[in-house]
């Protein structure tokens, strides 16, 4: 009778400590899983059995209990398993798992069954390792995924077989110097590529390299571009291009793209933009041209009705006219810019008359700045 007044003490003492959900995950015992999940009447008679037939722990253990990788931190369907010196992802991956975070490990290969059940993954984090070889089905279970942070790995290629779910690819600082032809097939739902810092070039872009997609969002800095790639999607609202090697910009460079509102051009070679070049941009209402090596403000800007941000700080511009940033007739401009750097050019800023700045918004928008060679 004691041993059965013992384990009744221990569950009233047990029921009477409060559940938090609020404090740091700890790796927790056989007897706390159950608790939470069987009601205490239903503990007691299996206690109680389990004394009287001598049956062992392990047969009684619940089968919707997870386990957790060794070493990893498992809380509201969030694995985290990063910055363990992991070589190959882990098992026993609870198949409930809604983001797993493998980043900062020493993974170099992601086989076909790495992620075998995970139907419901919503992100995925394997940046910062060592990968270079991904099995063609490594993604194939992954069918929501939406989220994949690949960047700082040893990618030489796009893996094959992304899901169709996805919407964001961050893939910078890899290998990669070629996109094929459908790489991105079947990604109807992608909105966002991060792809900068790869040593990619203009020939590195096969034609049909982006066909299918309907980005919003498209990042190719510091690569090695020597010109704005063609046919890019159509559908792009940012672009962002800086950090390369892009001498000019031709007249037919930015025709697709009528719906961009923020193009990112800084830290370039660029000495010319053809005139006529921005009105294929209607809506456009920031354009980064700053640490170039242009002499003079583009033609242009006055009739883009929407423009409110130009930086053209850190060129070579060494005048600045009447008409480079505003029309003649404020009807012609729907919005006021609010902000306009020409700092770090060779521009005496007094020489520049006051009406040229007729369509700011205010006069702490325009940034000038001394000059030094």
């Amino acid at each position: 009778m004691l041993p059965h007044f013992c384990f009744l003490l221990l569950l009233c003492v047990a029921r009477l400590l409060p559940h938090s959900s609020a404090l740091p995950f700890e790796q927790r015992g056989f007897w706390d899983f159950a608790m939470d999940s069987m009601d205490s009447d239903k503990m007691m008679t299996m206690m109680m059995r389990d004394e009287e037939e001598g049956s062992a722990v392990e047969e009684i253990l619940p089968p919707d209990i997870h386990m957790c990788p060794f070493g990893c931190h498992c809380q509201l369907r969030v694995v985290q398993c990063s910055d363990l010196g992991l070589t190959e992802v882990p098992k026993n991956i609870p198949q409930d798992t809604k983001f797993l975070d493998l980043q900062n490990n020493r993974i170099t290969e992601l086989k076909e069954n790495d992620f075998k059940g995970l139907t419901n993954l919503y992100g995925l984090s394997l940046r910062n390792n060592h990968i270079s070889k991904v099995h063609p089905r490594a993604f194939v279970p992954l069918k929501h995924m939406q989220k994949l942070y690949f960047s700082k790995n040893l990618l030489t290629t796009i893996p094959k077989n992304l899901p169709a779910s996805l919407v964001e690819l961050r893939i910078h600082e890899n290998r990669i110097k070629k996109i094929a032809a459908g790489a991105f097939a079947g990604l109807g739902s992608m909105n966002c590529i991060e792809m900068g810092a790869n040593p990619i070039m203009n020939s590195g872009f096969e034609p049909g390299a982006f066909k299918g997609l309907k980005l919003n969002y498209l990042r190719i800095s510091e690569a090695k571009l020597t010109g704005v790639p063609k046919d890019l999607p159509d559908s792009l609202h940012e672009l962002h291009l800086d950090h390369n090697q892009i001498q000019a910009v031709e007249l037919e460079d930015l025709s697709r793209y009528k719906n961009l509102y923020r193009l990112g051009l800084g830290f370039n070679h660029i000495r010319n933009i053809e005139n006529g070049s921005l009105s294929y941009l209607p809506r456009l209402r920031e354009l980064h041209l700053d640490n170039n090596r242009l002499t003079r403000v583009p033609k242009g800007l006055p009739e883009m009705k929407y423009l409110q941000v130009v930086y053209l700080h850190s060129n070579n511009i060494n005048q600045v006219g009447l008409d480079d940033f505003c029309p003649r007739g404020f009807g012609m401009k729907r919005t006021f810019y609010n902000g306009i750097s020409l700092f770090g050019n060779p521009v005496n800023y007094w020489e520049v008359q006051p009406a040229t700045f007729r369509c700011v918004s205010d006069r702490l928008a325009i940034q000038f700045g001394n000059y030094k060679k």
